[in-house]
């Protein structure tokens, strides 16, 4: 699924991985740097030469790959680091739920349940990262 979100103010679309995609971005992120001829030795014989290199390409289209010629072939680079690349998706999917004004609550209340049947210490952790920021409001006001 594409998601409407702009990043990095270059206008490329953040969207979720996909399965092949999030394979090889976590293979890439790992690496640092990497070519598709590289990259297919890892994945080879599962996946074809020519899917690893669309893929690819069609992550560095996506902006989430960077890259740069040595000889004929790209070296490719992680435009984000894995942690950007999550933080920035979690930030655009809260923000697409929570600015659906009818569902907010919802939710919000969901949420809450899924954390305190899964983790309590995490709803602690919650409860105290809500506190913080209310202090942090009350301040700048």
């Amino acid at each position: 699924m594409w998601l409407k979100k702009q990043f990095g103010g270059r206008g490329e679309t953040l969207g979720q991985l996909g399965s092949l995609e999030s394979a090889l971005m976590e293979r890439i992120w790992s690496r640092g740097e990497i070519s598709v001829r590289e990259l297919h030795l890892e994945f080879a014989p599962r996946l074809a030469y020519t899917t690893v290199m669309t893929t690819m390409d069609r992550l560095y289209k996506k902006g989430l790959l960077k890259r740069h010629k040595v000889g004929k072939a790209y070296i490719y680079i992680p435009a984000l680091t894995e942690e950007e690349y999550q933080t920035q998706l979690t930030h655009h999917l809260l923000g697409m739920v929570l600015n659906e004004d009818r569902n907010s609550g919802a939710v919000l209340s969901h949420f809450v349940d899924a954390v305190s049947d899964t983790d309590e210490q995490m709803l602690e952790r919650l409860d105290q990262l809500v506190k913080a920021k209310r202090r942090s409001l009350r301040r700048s006001e």
